[in-house]
């Protein structure tokens, strides 16, 4: 049996598994030992302990839950409050006023939670209801959230870098640092949205500006200090190379714990929570990188990979059409799986396609993550919906009809990473050269 006709039956089994509600680690599990059961001589039970214990065993992997956990304490502080608060007096010469606070405070929370959803609702939960008791328009309010909450998953520290990063063995620093400038493009790209937006609807936008003198707007702004210090410290830390990543995010939670105790948000209570909700979501993430380290080894044995390389080489066609397919398979995959269930069931087949073709891994995995990104604002599972949908009472389909023209501010941005790759390549090789992990 040829190795592409393995790989149509293995994929088989996966999509009935997945459609039948199998947890996605479990259904990646069945599909490795039924295939090296059946098509290879390979145990697949000594492939088991080996792909579970090699996949978490990892001193680089430790970052993971250590950066969800500096997250989760930052998320249950009153930083959100203190965030608007502070960049309210300074946003508001611009077209569109205050709702830039969307966009710049998701950029900043983005900096120390990882996660969209997290940035997305911390935001949200003050700034949604304070313009729209402003009178700010409630469907751009809505959709500039949900487009910019996708800001956690790409702006350094993202969670979902680091699964990339060790699914595809490159350098979770030179992703972190590849992150910076697509994330800064897109906070233009949504801000620069905004201010056109409100230049062709003045109607919609409230004309009250607070007047406060500079010391005023400085005394507003000084509870943004300790975060934006501890953001600097950290991507400091790891971008200069006086810290590994799961050095500095160690630092992270240590610095994380201070903010919370000085703001007075930090009790035996939000502890707990943020150390609970950090465990379950590492073991959830964990769980799916061991089962797809199993089918990874399942894919070597049977030689689907090396044969799906030689099968895109022979079709000779141009890397922008690898590429542009590729696109369209991960925004329908984005429509039904969350964005590490993605990543971690594409890398290891995509991945011997995309060296084959000749580009390199860490553009790739910005190029993914953007797509992974579109995703959260895609329906019916993107999740950015149903937090906004929750907070401000209005259904998904509404959420995903406001977030349209942030949707495609997203889409530009990767259509410009694509024809301008050393967006993401020029200041990972500026900044660490060789790659350090």
């Amino acid at each position: 049996m040829s190795a592409v006709s393995i790989s149509v039956v293995l994929f088989a089994i996966l999509l009935v598994l997945l459609a039948g509600g199998v947890w996605i680690a479990v259904a990646m599990g069945v599909v490795a030992w039924l295939g090296l059961q059946f098509f290879t001589t390979s145990p697949p039970e000594v492939n088991l302990f080996q792909a579970f214990w090699g996949s978490n065993a990892s001193w680089t992997l430790a970052a993971l839950p250590l950066f969800v956990w500096m997250g989760e304490i930052l998320y249950r502080t009153r930083l959100s409050d203190e965030m608007f608060e502070g960049l309210a007096p300074w946003l508001g010469w611009l077209p569109g006023r205050l709702m830039h606070v969307n966009i710049f405070g998701c950029g900043i929370f983005s900096a120390v939670s990882g996660s969209s959803s997290a940035t997305c609702a911390t935001i949200a939960k003050v700034a949604l209801p304070e313009l729209i008791k402003r009178g700010y328009d409630e469907k751009t309010c809505l959709g500039s959230l949900c487009g910019a909450g996708t800001l956690g998953l790409l702006i350094p520290p993202s969670i979902i870098m680091i699964v990339y990063a060790v699914a595809a063995e490159v350098s979770i620093l030179k992703m972190f640092v590849a992150g910076v400038l697509p994330g800064i493009l897109l906070v233009a790209l949504f801000s620069g949205y905004i201010v056109v937006w409100a230049l062709l609807n003045p109607a919609k936008t409230p004309r009250h500006v607070d007047d406060l003198t500079l010391m005023e707007r400085i005394r507003k702004a000084r509870n943004l200090i300790p975060c934006v210090l501890l953001i600097i410290f950290v991507m400091g830390a790891m971008f200069t190379g006086y810290a590994t990543a799961t050095e500095a995010a160690a630092f992270g939670v240590l610095g994380a714990l201070v903010i919370a105790g000085w703001s007075g948000s930090l009790t035996w209570e939000n502890f707990r929570a943020s150390l609970m909700g950090a465990t379950r979501l590492s073991c959830m993430i964990l769980f799916i990188l061991a089962g797809a380290a199993f089918l990874s080894s399942c894919m070597a044995f049977t030689g689907i990979p090396r044969a799906l390389a030689e099968w895109v080489t022979s079709l000779n066609a141009s890397p922008f059409a690898l590429i542009a397919v590729l696109g369209l398979i991960y925004l329908v995959l984005g429509t039904a799986l969350d964005g590490i269930s993605m990543i971690v069931l594409t890398t290891s087949i995509v991945l011997p396609m995309v060296e084959a073709a000749g580009f390199d891994l860490i553009w790739f995995g910005i190029f993914i993550v953007i797509l992974v990104e579109i995703a959260e604002l895609t329906p019916p599972l993107g999740f950015n919906l149903f937090v906004l949908q929750t907070m401000s009472g209005r259904d998904s389909n509404y959420v995903a009809l406001a977030s349209i023209p942030f949707f495609c501010m997203m889409v530009l941005a990767l259509a410009i990473v694509i024809a301008f790759p050393q967006i993401a390549t020029w200041l990972p090789d500026v900044l660490l050269g060789a790659t350090r992990k």
